[in-house]
């Protein structure tokens, strides 16, 4: 069988040949040994070549007579984050974030370290003795170990 372990060896070390600020979203190996490795870029987007590159360094560096299918790709716009990278690469963007306990919050994210993001919402509200509702921005810090999964909000405006 094939080792993921060795799969993300192979990509990181094309990625650090290529230099452009690529990063390893997430690398599975199926027991049929079909092997999927999803990258992105900090800055933009992957380039084919990019794939290419990298899916060539894993191909041939596996052994000759294991079968196995390659599918090096970007991960779709749809799909939640999984790596730090990917929040980083997304301030400024709005995105959902789906909260583990209950309930989302939708806003645009503004700061991410270590242990949190920063998500800014924006709401008209009625405050008290104002007879219009106003416009309340809230910083929101929420922990990564309370986050179930972020997304980014797509928009075609």
């Amino acid at each position: 069988m094939i080792e993921r372990k060795r799969i993300i060896e192979l990509a990181q070390e094309r990625i650090d040949e290529l230099d452009k600020g690529l990063y390893i979203v997430d690398a599975n190996v199926s027991p049929s040994n079909a092997i999927n490795v999803e990258i992105d870029c900090l800055e933009g987007g992957v380039a084919i070549i990019d794939c290419i590159s990298i899916s060539r360094n894993i191909e041939h560096n596996q052994e000759e007579d294991v079968e196995f299918e390659l599918l090096v790709s970007s991960p779709g716009l749809d799909k939640p984050f999984k790596v730090q990278q990917q929040y980083i690469k997304n301030i400024g963007k709005d995105v959902t974030v789906v909260f583990k306990e209950h309930g989302s919050i939708t806003g645009t994210l503004k700061e991410v370290d270590d242990n949190k993001i920063l998500v800014e919402t924006s709401s008209k509200e009625r405050l008290e003795g104002k007879k219009k509702k106003v416009l309340v921005v809230k910083q929101n810090e929420i922990p990564f170990s309370q986050i179930k999964e972020t997304r980014v909000v797509i928009s075609f405006k």
